[in-house]
């Protein structure tokens, strides 16, 4: 197949579409993904500064006492409480009594007064952060090195529910960034790896896609040459005889007649051919007829033993028929085609049977299928041969088939008609020895 340009062609082309379309699915799902997972984590940081925010609000309010002064109690519960103009850094307690998201090391508290002055800062503060103050609840600010922080605001009452001021907690969102820099590479790295395993697959799937298209493709390409070359013979004959006449000064009626009678051997063999593979193509699209028939197997067998009885005594052949069952054995179908399915297999057989020889054709039943036999002690058929006998146009023999006059389409008629009435037909032989050829039709 890949020798065919034109099936390597498309095979690249389905494959390539095929990887492209998975390409562009993979790429959506991945941003699908990432923003996803960066909406999950920006909530749950959102969520978690809440919690610290609204824990350590709570506990801050019960504490002030003065607008715009810290208790000495405050330092309880913030981790490095420093205020603004002040060295150093005032008592911690045991790290027990500090909230723990506090003390991670990346969260950072503000405390402004009600004029928005920054009066301390408590927790990981970095000193880049601008001191301005802003009162929208929810900020994402960058410091002087880039950094970026993400923070609440919140106002402080006294105990007295006087206006203290402001109080913020943020934190840094380095590892939110890192984070989510670690899933962009994966992805990077994960789409172009996942295109090239795609594209890989693709190939060999469309490879085995188009294998069926391919043998079927040779099929018919075999079969176009099979039935030039069978109509060019007799084609080529006539056209010999008429030529022959034609430059024949003078023709008697004796000569006259035997070109006729030439010409017409010849159109028959090719009015015969054409009326088979019109058969075929028929079948190929519909196969039985839109009202099958009930058929009666057993009135065929013996029909067809009668009517072959004549060609049987002029090839010396013995044809004989035998039924082993005492019930009447009825198919549904098309009567015209069954019979000829079981004529092409018992003229096949007295053709290829030699003079003293005999036929017989046996019918039978078993597990609702109705079996017709067709035995025969010809020249048999080699196991090579035996698997391609119901190839359009083989023949196993070549010079006797051209001397009855077959074209080798016979059995793949007959083949094509079984398989139409949900049958099968298949073959057992021995070179020498014989064949028998089994039908199976369900009852």
């Amino acid at each position: 197949m890949n020798q065919n340009k034109l099936f390597n062609r498309t095979r690249w082309q389905l494959a390539i579409s095929y990887a492209a379309v998975m390409g562009l699915i993979l790429s959506l799902l991945g941003f699908g993904v990432y923003k996803a997972i960066a909406h999950a984590h920006w909530v749950a940081i959102d969520r978690e500064l809440e919690s610290v925010a609204g824990t350590l609000h709570d506990s801050l309010e019960l504490k002030l006492q003065q607008p715009g002064r810290l208790e000495p109690i405050v330092n309880e519960l913030l981790p490095n409480l420093r205020l603004m103009g002040v060295k150093g850094i005032t008592e911690q307690l045991p790290s027990r009594h500090i909230l723990s998201a506090i003390n991670q090391g990346y969260y950072y508290i503000r405390l402004f007064d009600d004029s928005g002055k920054l009066i301390a800062t408590a927790g990981a503060y970095p000193e880049e952060l601008p001191p301005a103050f802003n009162s929208q609840y929810w900020q994402t600010i960058t410091d002087t090195k880039g950094n970026v922080y993400h923070q609440i605001s919140v106002a402080l009452h006294t105990q007295t529910q006087q206006d203290w001021g402001y109080f913020q907690v943020g934190r840094s969102l380095q590892d939110f960034n890192d984070y989510l820099s670690t899933v962009k590479w994966v992805l990077k790295l994960g789409l172009p790896t996942a295109l090239i395993l795609i594209g890989f697959a693709s190939w060999l799937l469309a490879g085995l896609a188009m294998k069926p298209i391919y043998s079927s493709y040779r099929q018919i390409q075999q079969f176009t040459a099979d039935a030039a070359h069978e109509l060019r013979t007799p084609l080529a004959a006539s056209q010999a005889t008429v030529e022959s006449a034609l430059l024949t000064p003078q023709l008697d009626e004796k000569e006259a007649r035997e070109i006729l009678r030439t010409v017409e051997r010849q159109n028959r063999r090719l009015t015969q051919l054409v009326a088979d593979l019109l058969l075929l193509a028929r079948m190929d699209n519909q196969v039985i007829r839109d009202r099958p028939q009930l058929c009666c197997l057993n009135d065929l067998v013996s029909d067809l033993v009668e009517e072959l009885a004549a060609m049987a005594i002029a090839s010396k052949v013995a044809l004989t028929s035998e039924v082993r069952v005492q019930q009447q054995l009825n198919v549904v179908g098309n009567s015209d085609q069954l019979y000829r399915l079981v004529a092409n297999l018992i003229v096949n057989a007295i053709q290829y049977t030699p003079a003293g020889g005999k036929v017989t054709v046996i019918l039978d039943c078993s597990h609702q299928e109705a079996i017709v036999q067709v035995q025969d002690t010809g020249i048999g058929i080699a196991a090579a041969d035996l698997e391609r006998i119901f190839d359009r146009f083989y023949r196993v023999n070549s010079d006797r088939s051209r001397h009855t006059g077959g074209s080798g389409l016979g059995l793949a008629i007959a083949q094509t008609i079984a398989r139409a009435h949900r049958g099968s037909l298949s073959a057992r032989s021995e070179l020498g020895s014989g064949s028998t050829f089994l039908l199976q039709l369900p009852l």
